[in-house]
């Protein structure tokens, strides 16, 4: 029986591998003495001792000229048995992955043929060994942290110069909330997105004023044969509210509705979810009755721009293309084009009653105030003041139209120049401003629906030059259907209606008084304030205070603490009942 004598292994006590005291004395054939086993440096990963996991296919190819490479062996160790390259520098240590072109061999018929199933061959591929691609790994990694860091650094370079968002805007709200004014709920309007209410067709109670003919040769303006806006100074315009209308008080007395309120206060209410600024709306509870005013000055008797847009405005108000003044600047266009887009002949279309507003005598503009009454329950009607600018023949027949003008300050805002994208991409300029002004353009449509349009006009106007803010031109008009433009905007009826009627039946369960309804300018929520009798009246003297020092609302718990113990959850039941 054949046996295999292990011979004497000695035991360090101190620590692993043999004593220093048996180094000496160990006798190994063929071995030096004081040679340690195995090449290392600093720049060595210690701790593999051997890869089985490495090809050797290399190893004894019959023609090849490397035969058996000490690197194809399982230990890689030097190839030296002596060691005797650990005197050298410590730099012949390290690998480096030659990426460079390999040499043809062409007179090397022993080589095989490179088909290409032979270069999708994983088998055939030359290995790396793991020192060498964990260097790689390390290096792409490196570099993969470079560009990401240098990405960053454009990113960040691009966004400071980059004007500031429309996000980090602030606004103030329209009315300064005094101390004395209780905050009696707040809506968010992400519960109007759920509301539904249908209405019955309304019937007209009265017709007031005169019209004229629309002037069909504004259809056919084009960029090229642009007409200059002309001002019409000498008539008179009146924005007159709710219960200054002596019409409407005659209504109320004669009890033929409930609710009382204005085509430009309904069309606040029913937009209000695509609104940005703040404005405000008073509610005035007299006995049974309610009526929906704006203050004097309002903001609502202006025109919005770039309301919706996500580039910010500046902040100077004294600017020409800051949001108030652009504000007022589109209410002197809309007024001019209402009146300039006519056939002002003299010949009229008038209604059984004169304007309600205008002495004797005195030139005022074409519009026509249909008082229309809708029906929301069985013993609740709502009456409404609706304007319609102008007439036209279509088959014999009368129709209302209603003209409006969008205003273009300056290209650079809107990316798009009116004057080169009118004539080939009408669409792609109304896109913009459906994107710029959504709010403008649904109020404008929810109008023409309260009024009974049967056509709106849309002036596309300009300014003659980007600074210059008094002189204007009539680039193109457009007309519309309300019903398919409405429908083309993602205007709901129902939706609008579903939000009078919420809004309605709320302020029906307060008491008598006087209310302020105030769009927040941070947040898409609207509050309801009560305040004194005498508020915005002419002997009360409202006086500003710092932002810091107005009465701020409940913290964001506390507002969802009372949402939750309010009666508007159960008023959306009753209207989704009363819909459905």
């Amino acid at each position: 029986m054949v046996g295999f004598e292990v011979g004497s292994v000695p035991f360090n006590s101190d620590g692993w591998g043999p004593p220093a005291s048996f180094s000496s004395t160990l006798s190994v054939p063929n071995h030096p003495s004081n040679v340690p086993f195995a090449p290392f440096s600093r720049s060595e990963k210690l701790g593999r001792i051997a890869d089985w996991t490495r090809s050797l296919m290399n190893q004894g190819r019959p023609g090849s000229k490397q035969g058996h490479h000490a690197s194809d062996s399982a230990f890689d160790f030097s190839g030296d048995d002596s060691f005797a390259s650990l005197a050298a520098d410590e730099d012949s240590s390290f690998r480096l992955v030659d990426t460079s072109a390999k040499s043809q061999h062409h007179n090397n018929h022993n080589r095989p043929k490179f088909n290409p199933r032979w270069r999708f061959n994983p088998h055939h591929q030359r290995s790396q060994l793991p020192q060498r691609r964990d260097e790689e790994v390390e290096s792409k990694k490196r570099e993969a942290e470079k560009d990401r860091a240098r990405r960053d650094r454009l990113y960040h370079l691009n966004r400071s110069q980059m004007p500031q968002r429309r996000e980090s805007a602030v606004f103030k709200s329209s009315v300064d909330i005094q101390p004395d004014w209780n905050m009696l709920d707040q809506i968010p309007f992400s519960t109007f997105s759920k509301l539904s209410f249908s209405v019955p067709e309304p019937e007209d109670l009265l017709i007031c004023g005169g019209l004229e003919f629309y002037d069909r040769a504004y259809d056919r303006i084009t960029p090229k044969n642009c007409r200059p806006l002309e001002r019409f100074k000498n008539r008179n315009f009146f924005k007159v509210t709710t219960t200054d209308d002596p019409v409407i008080r005659q209504l109320a007395n004669e009890d033929k509705a409930t609710v009382f309120a204005t085509d430009t206060i309904l069309s606040t209410l029913m937009c209000a979810p695509r609104s940005v600024y703040s404005w405000d709306i008073v509610i005035q509870r007299v006995g049974n009755k309610l009526f929906f005013d704006k203050r004097d000055g309002s903001q609502l008797d202006l025109l919005s721009v770039h309301e919706t847009s996500q580039e910010p405005l500046p902040d100077v108000k004294d600017d020409i293309n800051s949001a108030y003044s652009l504000s007022v600047e589109a209410a002197y266009i809309n007024q001019n084009f209402s009146q300039q887009a006519l056939i002002r002949d003299g010949n009229k279309v008038a209604f059984e009653e004169p304007n309600p507003f205008a002495n004797e005598g005195e030139e005022v503009a074409s519009v026509a105030y249909r008082y229309r009454r809708w029906k929301l329950d069985d013993d609740m009607h709502l009456v409404s003041r609706c304007e319609v600018q102008s007439v036209m023949e279509v088959n014999k027949q009368k129709s209302f139209l209603t003209l409006n003008a969008l205003n273009e300050f300056d290209s650079k805002y809107s990316g798009v120049d009116w004057r080169q994208k009118l004539e080939t991409q009408r669409g792609a300029v109304l896109a913009t401003e459906l994107k710029n002004n959504a709010n403008k353009l649904a109020k404008w449509t929810a109008q023409a629906l309260l009024g009974g349009a049967d056509m709106m006009k849309l002036g596309y106007v300009s300014r003659v030059h980007p600074r210059d803010h008094f002189n204007h031109i009539i680039l193109a008009v457009v007309g519309y259907k309300p019903r398919d433009f409405a429908t083309q905007i993602n205007l709901n009826t129902s939706n609008m209606w579903g939000i009078v009627k919420s809004i309605v039946d709320l302020c029906m369960k307060l008491n008598e008084g006087k209310y302020v309804l105030v769009k927040d300018p941070s947040k898409p929520q609207v509050r309801i304030y009560e305040v004194p009798p005498d508020a915005f009246e002419n002997d009360y003297v409202e006086e500003p205070l710092p932002e810091e020092e107005q009465a701020q609302p409940p913290a964001e718990d506390a507002d969802v603490a009372e949402a939750s113990t309010t009666p508007k959850d159960v008023e959306e039941k009753e209207i989704s009942n009363e819909a459905a």
